[in-house]
Parts: C-alpha cells; sequence; structure tokens
C-alpha cells in the first residue's frame, strides 16, 4: 500500500483559505497526516517557505525571540507544528500580520497545526480573531481510500501508520503505541497530571461503552473518582479530537426526549486496539461489533459533511429513535439509520422519529455493496455511496 497525501479531501479547501486569509490551522490529533499534508501543500504553492516543529529544541531555540525571527520571514509561508506549545506566540503572529497587510501582503503567511481542538486554541488564539481560519482533518475518511478493502479502514481505523501498516498485527502494535504514548507523553502536557493507568481504564471504558448514553456517574464509580473528574477526563479526550459527544437533537415537539449525549471513541482502530481486538475474525464474534460499526459510520459520514452540516441522535422516551441526524445549514433534515445487516430492516421507532421530524432525506446504511430503495422515500446504500452522497450535497 502506498500513502498519497494528496488524496486528502481537504487540500482544495486548505489552499482556498491559504489564498484568502493571512493564517490557516489546521486541527487534527497526533498522526493523522497534519505535517505531511502541510509540506505538500507548502511544495505545491509554489512560494517560498519554512517549517518550523515546536517540539523541537532546535527550533524552540531560533523563536527566542519570535518576533525578530518571524520579522526575517515575512515573504515566506511559515508553518509552526504544535504551535499550543507555544501560547505566547498568538500576539506577536498578530502584530506581524498586521504589518505585513500594510506591507501589502494580506494572504497566505502562516500555517499552523495543532493536535488540540478549536476550544482549547481559542483560549490562547482569540488575539487572531478576524485573522485565521479553522480547519479539522480527521484521520483518513471513506472517501479518500477507495483503493483499500472498506473492512481494512474499519479494523485499523484512519490513521496513516495503522492504515498502510503491512499487516494487521502490526498495525495493532502501531495503535496500542500510540495509546501509551498520548496517555504518557501527550495528554500531560494540556492539564494536570492524571494517571496514566487511570486515564487508560477510562477510555477503555469507553471503548466499552461505545455509542451509548453518557453516564458520567457511572463512570465516576467505576473508576473510583468523582462525577466532576470523570467529566474533565472526558473533556480533555473530546479536546484532543479523540472522543465525539455526538449531541441528542432538540426541537419543541411536545415529547419526552433524551438529553444525554452519546459517546464515541472517534477511530474505530482505536476502538479494536483498546478492546484489545486483533483482526476482523475477532470483530465479528465481540459484542462490540454493531456499536464500532456505528461509530465508524457515524464518525465517516460527519467528516465527509460538507462545512456548516451539524450531527445529532434522536431518542424519545417513547421509543422513537434515529442514529444520525445531520441538520443542514438551510434547515434542512436527514435522517440515517445504520444496520449492521445485509438485508435490513427498519424498526417502528425509525417511522415514529421520522413522523416526528419529517426530514428531507431517509438513508439506511448497511454494509452491503447496492444501492436500492426500502420504501419509496428511503433508500439503503453502502457507506461509500452515502459519503459520496452527502459530501456531494450543497450545503
Amino acid at each position: 500500500m502506498s500513502y498519497t497525501p494528496l488524496s486528502r479531501h481537504l487540500v482544495p479547501r486548505l489552499f482556498d483559505i491559504l489564498a484568502h486569509a493571512p493564517a490557516a490551522a489546521l486541527i487534527g490529533p497526533r498522526q493523522a497526516g497534519k505535517t505531511t499534508l502541510a509540506l505538500e501543500a507548502a511544495r505545491l504553492s509554489g512560494r517560498p517557505w519554512i517549517y518550523l516543529d515546536l517540539e523541537s529544541e532546535q527550533d524552540r531555540a531560533k523563536l527566542a525571540q519570535p518576533e525578530l525571527y518571524l520579522a526575517d520571514h515575512l515573504d515566506k509561508l511559515v508553518i509552526l507544528d504544535e504551535v499550543h506549545r507555544a501560547p505566547g506566540l498568538f500576539p506577536v503572529l498578530r502584530g506581524l500580520i498586521d504589518r505585513a497587510r500594510r506591507e501589502g501582503r494580506r494572504n497566505g503567511l502562516y500555517l499552523l497545526l495543532g493536535s488540540a481542538s478549536l476550544d482549547l486554541l481559542q483560549q490562547s488564539g482569540e488575539t487572531l480573531a478576524g485573522r485565521i481560519a479553522y480547519l479539522d482533518l480527521p484521520p483518513f475518511h471513506v472517501l479518500e481510500t477507495a483503493a483499500l478493502p472498506q473492512d481494512a479502514l474499519w479494523l485499523r481505523g484512519g490513521f496513516p501508520e495503522s492504515l498502510l501498516a503491512p499487516d494487521d498485527a502490526r498495525s495493532l502494535r502501531w495503535r496500542q503505541a500510540f495509546i501509551r504514548t498520548y496517555l504518557e507523553r501527550d495528554i500531560p502536557q494540556f492539564g494536570p497530571r492524571i494517571a496514566a493507568e487511570t486515564l487508560r481504564r477510562f477510555w477503555g471504558m469507553l471503548a466499552h461503552h461505545q455509542g451509548g448514553l453518557l453516564n458520567t456517574a457511572q463512570f465516576a464509580r467505576n473508576l473510583g473518582v468523582d462525577a466532576k473528574t470523570a467529566a474533565s477526563y472526558l473533556d480533555l479526550l473530546c479536546d484532543l479530537l479523540l472522543v465525539r459527544r455526538l449531541p441528542p437533537w432538540h426541537a419543541n415537539l411536545g415529547k419526552r426526549l433524551v438529553r444525554s449525549p452519546k459517546v464515541f471513541v472517534r477511530d474505530s482502530g482505536l476502538v479494536h486496539a483498546l478492546l484489545s481486538i486483533p483482526d476482523k475474525e475477532t470483530l465479528l464474534a465481540h459484542p462490540v461489533l454493531g456499536a464500532s460499526w456505528e461509530g465508524f459510520v457515524v464518525e465517516n459520514l460527519l467528516n465527509c459533511a460538507p462545512e456548516g452540516v451539524q450531527g445529532y441522535f434522536y431518542r424519545s422516551s417513547g421509543g422513537a429513535e434515529i442514529d444520525l441526524l445531520l441538520a443542514w445549514p438551510d434547515g434542512a433534515l436527514w435522517a440515517i439509520e445504520i444496520k449492521r445487516s445485509l438485508t435490513p430492516k427498519l424498526e417502528r421507532g425509525f417511522h415514529s422519529a421520522c413522523a416526528d421530524l419529517n426530514p428531507a432525506k431517509k438513508l439506511v446504511i448497511y454494509p452491503g455493496v447496492e444501492v436500492y430503495r426500502l420504501a419509496e422515500d428511503i433508500e439503503a446504500l453502502p457507506l461509500a455511496a452515502a459519503a459520496q452522497r452527502i459530501a456531494g450535497a450543497p450545503a
């Protein structure tokens, strides 16, 4: 297998931002391919550029007096990797951007790469408001890996080193090492010292609970900590883009609706590594099978959706339920049911939920290869076909 970084669907948007904004921030978990994508984009831009890794002592030394160093490179695209490690840079960048604007250089000055979410970066980046645009880079999704078997993406997840490993055993070893590195080295950068084993247990609980409703009190009891501490662990994993809280849909429908979010470990390969699932045969016999497939589909569809599309789920106390509800900027809703069956059948709860919400489209995602109608207004689609349709729909 070969990894072609320019297969990433984000490339055109990144070029567009660099052409129209002074700075772009590319945010994603470690090892998702941010650096590879940024360097390839810089090479293709045709402009002079420099790259600084803020985890490198040598590169950090260059920025001992950042204003002096960066002022010498206002004619270049400056790539700053792991920028969350130097929050003091943001006011300096603001001044340099404003100076470059006065001199007629308005766009494509800085490309910032970070392993933390927008929420964490905003704590130190508010000074760049109006000067920077943010892009999320998740691991590979299904539309970027059409040449590979979909089940390989599901089993191994989308991190390049895991997905493209020579065999499943080496892929699993890479993911296990990735988890250990996050726990022992990366996570301590972002908050109070947390015992690696405690957080490993919590992450494993989330994998066992994949796609379940958030019950912070239960997690806290199982860990032997208070609910506030358990909530802070979850916040941290969400900020690091490793866990997703899928919010419930709320509307004034006169019904009692579930108000707790669903919780997913975002990368299916990490789910399987946390549960010590080495290969597809083991996965197919594991109790997490259905939840793993649901999380895999949810993450891929949300990663393929156009900018501005929001994801929710819908569940009422009366049993009405939709696995994934896409809310489009124009107010339209798409109802998506996820089935791990070659002959998917819809329960009464899906029909009841659709009667409540009147979605514009109703889709059923299943692991087959054909697109066909289950009813006049309901289609069954393979994941890749659904992702393509969602990606191509106007936002």
